[in-house]
C-alpha cells in the first residue's frame, strides 16, 4: 500500500504540474492572440506581440502553439478582450493586485470576489491596494551568461533604474514607461532572458507565519486556475 500511495501521489503531482503548464500556455496563447489581432502580425512592429511571444518562448511554450495563438487572431474572437485590474485584501490583511485579460468583466469580478471571500479576503474598489506597491519593467538574466560587472554596465547605457545580483541571476528593473526600449537595448547586447515582464512591487513586504503563508497558496492557486486571470501579484513574505 505504501507504494502505492507513493506512485498516487507522484501522478497527483504530474497531473498538478500538467495542469498548470496546459493553464499557463492557455493564458499565454489569448495574450498572443489579442496582441496580433489589436495590432500588426510582426513582432518587430507590435511591441506588445513581441513581448507576448517572448514569455511564450520563456516559458518553453512551442513554435506551433504560437503560431496557431497568432493564426487565430484572424479569426472572430468570442466578444472584445479587456485588459482590467482587480484589486483587494486576502486573509491577514494581504493585499492582491489581479490583472486579468477577460471578454466577460461581470463573470471575472464575480468569480475573484468569490474566491477572496471564501479565505476571509475581500474584493476592493479601485485603487484600494495599488497605493501598496509601484509599477516597474523587470528583466531576469542567467548569472551563467554575464558578469555582475558586464551586466550592470548594460542596463546603465540601456537607461535601466537599477540592477542586482542574486546567485542564480542578475535582474534589472527599470520604469515601466522605459520597459520595451530597454528591454530592446538589453536584448541586444545579451540575447534571450530568463524572464522579462511588467509587475506591481510592494514597497513594504507584509510578513507573515508558515501556516498563513499555505492558506495564501491555496488563493493564489485558485486564482491562478481562472481562465481570465494572467497576472496575480501580493505583498506578503513568510519567515
Amino acid at each position: 500500500m505504501a507504494g502505492h500511495s507513493h506512485w498516487a501521489g507522484i501522478k497527483h503531482k504530474k497531473g498538478r504540474q500538467d495542469k498548470a503548464r496546459s493553464n499557463l500556455f492557455s493564458k499565454l496563447s489569448r495574450e498572443i492572440t489579442v496582441a496580433a489581432k489589436l495590432g500588426a502580425k510582426d513582432p518587430d512592429s507590435n511591441p506588445r506581440l513581441r513581448s507576448a511571444i517572448q514569455a511564450a518562448k520563456e516559458s518553453n511554450m512551442p513554435k506551433d502553439n504560437i503560431q496557431r495563438a497568432i493564426n487565430k487572431s484572424e479569426m472572430a474572437l468570442d466578444g472584445n478582450y479587456e485588459n482590467i485590474r482587480y484589486e483587494g485584501f486576502g486573509p491577514f490583511n494581504v493585499a492582491f493586485i489581479i490583472e486579468s485579460l477577460t471578454n466577460n468583466t461581470n463573470r471575472t469580478a464575480s468569480s475573484i470576489r468569490t474566491t477572496l471571500q471564501k479565505s476571509g479576503g475581500r474584493l476592493g474598489e479601485s485603487g484600494s491596494t495599488k497605493h501598496l506597491f509601484f509599477s516597474c519593467g523587470v528583466i531576469k538574466i542567467s548569472r551563467e551568461k554575464i558578469s555582475d560587472e558586464k551586466i550592470l554596465e548594460i542596463a546603465i547605457d540601456a537607461g535601466a533604474k537599477d540592477c542586482f545580483s542574486s546567485s542564480n541571476f542578475h535582474e534589472i528593473i527599470c520604469e515601466k514607461e522605459d520597459f520595451y526600449k530597454v528591454k530592446i537595448n538589453v536584448e541586444k547586447k545579451i540575447g534571450e532572458f530568463i524572464y522579462s515582464g511588467i509587475e506591481w512591487r510592494p514597497f513594504n513586504k507584509l510578513t507573515v507565519s508558515v501556516e498563513q503563508g499555505e492558506k495564501i497558496n491555496q488563493i493564489l492557486e485558485s486564482l491562478d486556475d481562472n481562465d481570465d486571470v494572467q497576472n496575480i501579484f501580493t505583498n506578503y513574505i513568510v519567515k
